[in-house]
């Protein structure tokens, strides 16, 4: 209709406000365009009406509130927030950044319009559903009424209403025996504690604390959560894997019979992963039959005795009847800061002491007694008997090869012989890891590499060049990159899946 007082034609039910909205709307549309990415790696970019500026910082979550501060400036010479379009290794999210640096997640109306529309990662929240209810556009042409097909099931007619009071008595009798039905004839089919466990909600899955999300979180003081984004749900996903619960102690026996595969490595990374995200309970194991390395990479502790000390002390051990986990420590190299401990093979250059099978069976038996997870290193050469022991206890085999030809042949090689022995389901079930020893990788021999042994093999895990382990001293876990404390992560998940 029009208002007598003027020549603004307004919708029933409508006012003058939607001149304000058209206002805004010219106001918004006046607003700069900006787009802001960022990278795993710390670097990134603004974008603002086409101008990009480069950011370059530690990590991801440093260039996000690099990004944030640096629009934050801007708005504040716009003297209003503004949006911008952020894009993450997660995806895409449309933000509003006040001249405070006070960050909000941006409704459609905050955002200018753009040439192509822009597709955007859900935000943690929903909006609400429209009340507004669609009207179906008439059809062109009526539509005929037909008979309904031979198989269709007739609807009764609703019956009309009873007046108060009159309850007629066939649907009296009907509700009685139908709670005659329900009733149960015993108490079988009652719930049970089991059922009302099984009916609680998951738990909620937590704040984001990895990315530009946890940027987020933390600049709004937690006003604005977004949810974790798809690289830290993985990442939780792949600790509740390591987290599992298994019915018995397991053995992770690491073999490759070259010296330099990285096997202890592999040992010492997967014991401290289990370590770290079990709460301790786990075990790595030199199972070299003379000397191996596994003390070497591991923290020092106040003692330097090893497998063969316990060894010899198992009969004044046991000969009381028990062995206390506290017996264990006079043997044990606790890893504190990674909550595992490692017993070290025999050390002394003079030794003539040596490993075998009964010796391999004697330890494990105790050790399986205290050790939830028991990751076990081995020595080079297969037809040492307590080698082929070890094997033989194995729940999970691990292949680890670095991307090099001769190391890789060797782990062919030893696939082939337990193969060829009557090994077929163990390799089958095993996990390959391909370590890199150089940070350029050979394209054409990593994937001849994962081809040859994905089909050998339940998975193949890779793991990056870290320099932090090249020097070959201790292993510090928390002194690796992010990047390569997560490929061991991903590779400790593929490996309990198989426990």
């Amino acid at each position: 209709m029009r208002d007598s007082g003027g020549d603004v034609a307004t919708e029933p039910g409508t006012t003058t406000g939607t001149v304000a909205a058209v206002d805004g709307a010219d106001a918004v549309a006046s607003l700069p365009q900006i787009q802001a990415e960022v990278r795993e790696d710390g670097t990134g970019e603004i974008s603002v009406d086409g101008v990009r500026e480069q950011i370059a910082m530690a990590d991801l979550a440093e260039a996000g509130a690099a990004i944030t501060a640096r629009i934050a400036a801007l708005a504040a010479d716009a003297g209003r927030a503004l949006p911008v379009e952020v894009r993450d290794p997660d995806g895409l999210w449309a933000l509003l950044i006040h001249p405070d640096g006070r960050v909000d997640e941006a409704n459609d109306a905050d955002l200018p319009p753009a040439s192509t529309p822009v597709p955007v990662v859900d935000p943690a929240w929903s909006a609400p559903a429209s009340t507004t209810t669609p009207v179906a556009a008439p059809p062109s042409t009526p539509t005929p009424v037909v008979a309904p097909p031979s198989g269709a099931v007739p609807v009764a007619p609703v019956e009309p209403t009873p007046a108060t009071g009159s309850v007629p008595a066939t649907r009296s009798a009907t509700r009685t025996e139908a709670r005659a039905e329900r009733a149960p004839s015993d108490g079988s089919s009652l719930p049970t504690l089991d059922d009302l466990l099984a009916a609680r909600h998951p738990a909620h899955e937590g704040p984001a604390e990895q990315g530009w999300q946890r940027a987020v979180r933390r600049l709004t003081f937690g006003a604005v959560a977004p949810r974790p984004g798809a690289a830290e749900r993985r990442r939780r996903s792949q600790v509740d894997a390591v987290r599992r619960t298994f019915d018995g102690p397991r053995t992770v026996v690491v073999v490759n019979p070259k010296g330099g595969a990285h096997k202890t490595t592999a040992t010492m990374l997967l014991a401290s992963t289990f370590g770290l995200s079990r709460g301790g309970y786990t075990l790595a194991w030199d199972n070299n039959e003379t000397r191996g390395t596994l003390g070497w990479r591991s923290q020092h502790g106040d003692h330097q005795r090893t497998a063969v000390d316990l060894l010899r002390a198992l009969p004044d051990l046991t000969q009381r009847g028990t062995v206390r986990i506290g017996d264990l420590d006079a043997f044990v190299r606790t890893q504190q800061d990674e909550q595992f401990d490692v017993l070290a093979s025999d050390e002394n250059a003079a030794s003539v002491s040596s490993v075998d099978a009964a010796s391999y069976h004697a330890l494990h038996d105790v050790l399986s007694q205290f050790y939830r997870v028991l990751v076990v290193d081995t020595g080079n050469n297969m037809r040492a008997s307590n080698w082929q022991a070890a094997v033989q206890s194995a729940d999970q085999l691990v292949v680890v090869s670095t991307l090099r030809e001769d190391t890789a042949q060797s782990a062919a090689w030893a696939l082939d012989a337990l193969r060829a022995t009557g090994q077929e389901e163990l390799v089958r079930k095993a996990v390959t890891i391909l370590s890199f020893p150089e940070p350029k990788v050979d394209k054409d021999l990593r994937q001849r590499l994962r081809t040859h042994f994905g089909a050998l093999t339940r998975g193949v895990v890779e793991v990056p060049h870290d320099k932090a382990l090249v020097a070959g001293g201790p292993i510090d876990h928390a002194a690796l990159k992010p990047s390569t404390r997560d490929a061991w992560l991903r590779a400790t998940a593929v490996v309990a899946d198989g426990l």
